[in-house]
């Protein structure tokens, strides 16, 4: 860990000029913001010990005046967000697709800034709502800032930017009452939905595990819209940008879900800044799908339409460099709720498509800057500003930071020798991708855009029973909620056009019935659009599955960083503790001691044990995994503590792996093991015996034993 931090000397070193942090006020005198030393800050300045205060008393006015305006507007969307410094690295040059520095040299550290966040909350809302996640990256590369702003979503819900307000008014709390917070389980959502087919294949996404993730740290992020990469001959590229998490994709079930956001609200961002805090970097690896301009039509969709992606099956992903995040912000205000994301921060090398939804987002996101940092200076304060260096004539305006010298500021000029100088091309100046254009201005899409249900089907198709279960749930929960009929109708009408099986079984849950076909809604591919199947494969043009969809597909293994919990009492045998917290620890697992209290038990051989939390401060949803150590007066103590009871049937209930060095004692007290078949405990994630570290080990990796949910009869 020491050498990491080492290695990452240089990289902290350029961001230092991004924090221009004040000193810590340690062995300091309590000034004003002028640096005037101040004598009482406790007393405000009065006419008489009990007479009125005087408006003269600068140092309460400035205190007050500060205070009173400390809070800006929040962010319409995306407002409840955790981020993180780091730095991006390239595996080998990709001069051959870009001229984009940063992508060039395998030995450079690149510093980032990520900011993860939720979606349709305010900025109080829960972690673990049901929701989309921002993922954006800021690079500070050598040419300027570069800002991939993306989701942990690879489509949206609409095609056109034009609707963007309507999605996020029917998404938010319903305005006559400001009911449901962070929320999608209402009637203004749905209805929306039910008359917009495009939003289908986002939803899928949205139903499925994707959208409870376990970890910010286990998410893929997405790109969403199709890019265009520029090598220095100026040929393009399409690309389609991913963010592969080494420690997999996971999620949590929705029962767990509500109960964390009951529990630990914050529980996404404390465990982002928990595993930083212990060294536990996350890492991602940036992929690309590279797409050359002349086969742009050889797909049966559209690459411009954003709610739909590239199958990794047709275009496999190409790794092409790592993100490592390895240290947490100074100031959550300051950095975290001051950075400003833009897809149209681009650098030589990177440039736009013709998508009408990322079009729309350039404007969007400049507008949003400016009323909610304050005016047009944003990119002036600290975690915005860029590395490379800043010359141009721009002046002025609100809250203006950089003090510029000279007389001229206009160009052509001859007072300053025609400074600053436009760069050429190849001196790094920026220039557009010269796209040929010659078309009649019109408000329309294009006929490549009409096909809403094929790619929401394979998504349904590529998800394992476990994951198309969870689905059928979510649709279930989110149209109970939904209080109109005809609604709920419309909504199954277009589930219909996914999946036949979908829409049947979310309606008998519903208790409605599936609407009949009035007509076709799925307009598929037009038939003067020339499908051709992308090489390399040279099978049937449509894809019945793709792998890649489902979060199941290449199994786990990997422990590192999952939370362990010890289950645990006085009478404890220490030996129990000890040798399986050493054989986790050594794999990177968290193990956390729970006991009675929040202080220390003794274990049978009079050694102290201390306690990490006491199980009325914590809750079984947090944790990964339960072992349950030996000891019979330990066991006998904590079959009196009704929450470790609870703590057990709820983790079998959610399919956690669950590991007892001895059958009698606390499991005799569980719902689930009176009622198991005890003939294959280790198919069923129940490892029962001493020395199984091993088998515990493999179980965590396994992440969850999905068949225990077929029961569901466990009662907490």
């Amino acid at each position: 860990m020491k050498n990491e931090k080492k290695k990452n000397s240089e990289v902290n070193k350029k961001l230092q000029d991004l924090d221009r942090n004040r000193e810590d006020a340690q062995d300091q005198y309590l000034t004003t913001n002028q640096g005037v030393r101040i004598n009482d800050n406790q007393n405000s300045l009065k006419a008489g010990d009990r007479g009125a205060s005087l408006l003269e008393d600068f140092i309460l006015r400035e205190k007050i005046t500060h205070f009173d305006h400390e809070r800006i507007p929040e962010r319409i969307v995306h407002a409840r967000g955790s981020a993180a410094h780091g730095y991006f690295q390239v595996y080998e040059s990709m001069e051959k697709f870009t001229k984009a520095g940063f992508l060039q040299d395998p030995t450079r550290k690149t510093p980032v800034f990520t900011r993860f966040s939720t979606v349709a909350g305010f900025k109080g809302s829960t972690d673990l709502a049901r929701d989309v996640r921002g993922f954006s990256v800021k690079f500070y590369t050598d040419e300027g800032n570069y800002d991939l702003v993306g989701n942990n979503i690879p489509v949206f819900f609409i095609q056109d930017a034009i609707k963007f307000p309507d999605l996020i008014h029917a998404v938010k709390p319903e305005p006559h009452n400001e009911i449901p917070q962070a929320a999608s389980a209402h009637d203004t959502f749905w209805d929306f939905v039910s008359l917009m087919p495009e939003s289908m294949h986002m939803i899928m996404w949205a139903m499925s595990d994707r959208a409870i993730p376990r970890s910010l740290r286990m998410m893929e992020g997405f790109g969403v819209h199709t890019f265009r990469l520029v090598n220095k001959e100026g040929q393009g590229t399409f690309v389609k940008f991913h963010w592969k998490p080494l420690l997999g994709t996971h999620g949590v079930t929705w029962d767990e879900a509500q109960k964390i956001s009951g529990n630990d609200p914050d529980f996404h961002r404390r465990d982002l800044w928990n595993a930083i805090d212990n060294g536990q970097f996350p890492e991602w690896e940036l992929g690309v799908q590279l797409i050359p301009e002349e086969d742009e039509h050889k797909f049966d969709f559209d690459l411009l339409d954003a709610t739909k992606l590239v199958p990794e099956e047709l275009v496999p992903v190409k790794k092409i460099g790592k993100m490592v995040l390895n240290r947490n912000p100074n100031n959550f205000f300051a950095e975290t709720e001051q950075v400003a994301f833009h897809p149209g921060h681009i650098v030589p090398g990177i440039d736009f498509t013709n998508d009408p939804l990322l079009q729309g987002r350039l404007f969007s996101y400049t507008d949003t800057q400016l009323k909610r940092l304050g005016g047009p200076n944003f990119h002036e304060i600290p975690i915005n500003r860029p590395i490379a260096p800043v010359h141009n004539n721009q002046r002025d305006g609100h809250m203006r930071q950089e003090i510029n010298k000279g007389q001229t500021s206009y160009q052509p000029n001859s007072l300053r020798g025609g400074c600053p100088f436009q760069a050429k091309i190849e001196e790094g100046g920026f220039d557009s991708y010269p796209e040929k254009i010659d078309a009649k201005k019109v408000r329309e899409r294009s006929e490549s855009f009409k096909d809403h249900f094929s790619q929401a089907t394979l998504f349904f198709k590529s998800q394992t029973d476990v994951e198309q279960r969870h689905i059928i749930d979510a649709f279930s929960f989110e149209l109970g909620k939904v209080g109109v009929s005809e609604v709920q109708e419309r909504v199954l009408g277009l589930l219909n056009e996914v999946s036949g099986d979908l829409a049947n079984k979310v309606a008998a849950n519903l208790g409605v019935n599936v609407p009949r076909r009035k007509e076709q809604l799925n307009h598929g591919v037009p038939a003067d659009f020339d499908p051709k199947r992308y090489e390399p494969s040279k099978s049937n043009p449509s894809l019945e599955k793709d792998p890649a969809l489902s979060m199941m597909h290449k199994g786990f293994g990997n422990i590192a960083t999952r939370k362990i919990a010890f289950l645990c009492a006085e009478g404890v045998e220490d030996a129990s503790v000890q040798e399986m917290k050493k054989a986790l620890e050594n794999k990177g697992a968290m193990v956390k001691i729970l006991g009675p209290n929040s202080t220390e038990i003794k274990t049978a051989e009079g050694k102290s044990l201390k306690i990490d939390e006491a199980f009325r401060t914590t809750a079984s949803v947090v944790f990964d995994a339960f072992y349950i150590p030996s000891g019979n007066k330990a066991h006998k103590a904590l079959s009196n503590i009704p929450k470790a009871i609870h703590f057990l049937n709820e983790a079998y209930k959610h399919c956690k792996p669950i590991a007892s060095v001895q059958d009698k004692g606390l499991l005799d007290q569980t719902y689930f093991w009176k009622n198991l078949d005890k003939k294959n405990l280790i198919e069923d994630g129940i490892i029962l015996g001493k020395d199984k570290s091993s088998e515990f080990i493999k179980a965590i990796g396994k992440h969850r034993f999905w068949k225990r949910e077929e029961k569901d009869y466990i009662p907490a």
